[in-house]
């Protein structure tokens, strides 16, 4: 965010590197927070910006009667509630509430739909890569996690978000979202119990792999370059689900799997390309299809990963290629030698 002017209304000695340096160490938390609340990388992308460009008009009437930090919260929550209200929510296909497709039928794009959106780890602070800095816990922006916060209302989704989450008080969390705190409590319980259906809380899962996770992930890169399906669904659970955005067609179970891969992805073998990343705190692979016409790999899908115990529970795979420049990943892979 480039500002090199000081404002006309500034207080003397107020410049706005004051502000940006005291204010942009809370960058990447503040993007978890817009994106757990609207479930979209590029909206939460504007939100913080709209947030910091809010913060700093006004900085000169911060009177430091809270830190830095839960003042620019305050503010991103007011942006989130204002956003949401002409914003539908971002389901995933599994929470739209179908049955499992039958593999056999022909799947319908529904681009009209704003789905869910994976997050890259580095852009929310979850990779560890600033162990100076205040980073967002993995389990926070798990797929999963996010999902089932965008069928809360969005008043529950931020008081969920700010108590559960970020820990706040429940007083902290009434002045930030304009409630009582006895309107606070009860709306928080209201929140819990819809996370408590659907089998979700902030920290229910483990995101760091294990050794063993780790060789079956590599292994299922391999199945998939070499368009091995048997190899691939051998490292699914029985009841395993595939979903993928655009798509509202999803599959639940080995053999399912095995024959939407079998029928409906247009690689053979050696026709993907597949590069590891880390999206929602879990592992994700960026798959490259390869241009028959000039060997080429160009964008095909991207696939976040989670885990059971032992095997794969869970394949969300996102068919928007717009995904891999937010995840700074190449737009094409050479051409593969012989």
């Amino acid at each position: 965010m480039a500002m090199t002017q000081t404002r006309p209304d500034a207080p003397e000695g107020t410049e706005p590197a004051d502000f940006e340096r005291l204010a942009d160490p809370f960058r990447r938390e503040l993007m978890a927070h817009c994106y757990r609340m609207l479930g979209s990388v590029h909206d939460a992308e504007d939100l913080v910006q709209e947030t910091y460009l809010r913060a700093w008009r006004a900085y000169d009437r911060f009177e430091g009667r809270s830190s830095l930090r839960t003042w620019l919260y305050r503010i991103a929550t007011t942006a989130c509630l204002t956003a949401l209200e002409s914003r539908d929510r971002r389901p995933m296909p599994t929470g739209l509430g179908a049955p499992s497709a039958d593999p056999a039928d022909d799947p319908v794009e529904r681009s009209e739909v704003p789905w869910l959106e994976p997050v890259p780890d580095a852009l929310v602070g979850a990779d560890g890569a600033d162990p100076a800095a205040i980073v967002t816990s993995r389990e926070s922006i798990r797929l999963a996690f996010v999902a089932a916060l965008q069928h809360l209302p969005p008043r529950q989704r931020a008081v969920l978000i700010l108590r559960d989450v970020l820990r706040w008080r429940a007083a902290e969390v009434a002045e930030a979202v304009g409630l009582s705190t006895a309107a606070v409590n009860s709306t928080l319980q209201r929140a819990r119990a819809q996370l408590d259906r659907a089998g979700l809380t902030e920290s229910g899962v483990d995101t760091a792999l294990t050794a063993e996770q780790e060789a079956l992930l590599d292994r299922y890169v391999k199945a998939f370059e070499a368009k091995d399906v048997p190899a691939i669904v051998e490292l699914f659970t029985d009841d395993a689900v595939w979903e993928m955005p655009p798509f509202p067609a999803w599959y639940q179970g080995r053999a399912d799997i095995g024959r939407h891969l079998s029928d409906r992805c247009p690689a053979g073998p050696g026709d993907l390309r597949v590069l590891r990343v880390r999206a929602n705190g879990q592992p994700a692979l960026a798959q490259y299809l390869r241009d028959p016409a000039d060997g080429v790999f160009h964008p095909f899908n991207l696939q976040v990963v989670t885990f059971g115990p032992e095997r794969i529970t869970h394949a969300a795979t996102f068919l928007d290629t717009s995904l891999f420049a937010v995840f700074g990943l190449p737009d094409s892979l050479p051409v593969r030698s012989r």
